[in-house]
């Protein structure tokens, strides 16, 4: 999940007029923080799998060694011997997976604007300086994306070409529970558009730090490429204008 394009979601829908519930933007770090524990905890699990497969073919091939060697008179080959479980911790990963600098920072965020009163740090601070810094990390991981683009047509191609379908499958996915929530609970539809909106966005603040911490074998062209590269902009300028006029569909119906 993307705070730019919550935050340009949220500036969207504002200028359109369009109200939406003021909770639906905290519904952010409860959408990215458990996508990107789960995103680590399946590559801990494809991981551990790969080491299993590894020391398997591995103790196979030096079996057969061993075998050739004591009929052919030679000494048997010693095999490294040593239990590798096929099943994966699920909790001490998520521990540390939460306890990596910006799940900690959304975790500690939500804490205060629950805990405390923000009135005064959104009027003092975030108002006047959010989009303007923003706008120089958004700067900063362009360049950095557009850096690893090249990359990514090597190592990735049919990731790069779901980071390109995913935004807008994901947003109408989301759209359709929407408009369930609507007609059960009266949500509203600017609430539908930004639930949308937070849906098709990819992490690309959050994310990046988050998986070179918890992934460690992961390749920073194919994450970033596919988020900041080609997933932010397509939900920026496409998914925005088209989950906004549907709300505004919705509203004149």
């Amino acid at each position: 999940m993307s705070g730019s394009t919550l935050a340009a979601g949220i500036t969207a829908l504002e200028g359109q007029g369009i109200e939406f519930e003021a909770w639906a933007a905290a519904l952010y770090p409860f959408m990215d923080i458990p996508a990107l524990v789960t995103a680590i905890v399946v590559a801990s699990v494809y991981t551990n799998h790969q080491k299993r497969e590894k020391y398997l073919k591995n103790e196979e091939y030096l079996s057969k060694e061993a075998y050739h060697g004591e009929q052919g008179g030679t000494a048997v080959l010693n095999k490294p011997r040593g239990p590798v479980s096929n099943r994966v911790k699920i909790w001490p990963i998520v521990q540390e997976s939460l306890q990596g600098s910006a799940l900690s920072a959304l975790l500690l965020g939500l804490a205060l604007g629950l805990l405390t009163r923000p009135e005064s740090v959104f009027e003092s601070f975030y108002e006047p300086l959010f989009r303007g810094l923003l706008s120089i990390l958004m700067l900063v991981m362009g360049m950095e994306a557009w850096a690893r683009l090249s990359e990514l047509r090597k190592v990735a191609q049919w990731y790069a070409l779901y980071a390109l379908v995913a935004p807008l499958l994901h947003g109408f996915i989301a759209f359709g529970l929407g408009m369930v929530a609507h007609h059960a609970t009266g949500f509203s539809p600017g609430g539908v558009a930004l639930l949308a909106i937070i849906a098709a966005s990819s992490s690309d603040i959050s994310g990046p730090p988050t998986l070179r911490a918890g992934i460690p074998s992961a390749n920073p062209s194919a994450f970033i490429g596919a988020s900041t590269a080609l997933g932010t902009p397509v939900a920026i300028a496409l998914g925005i204008p088209l989950f906004v006029g549907l709300a505004q569909a919705m509203m004149g119906s």
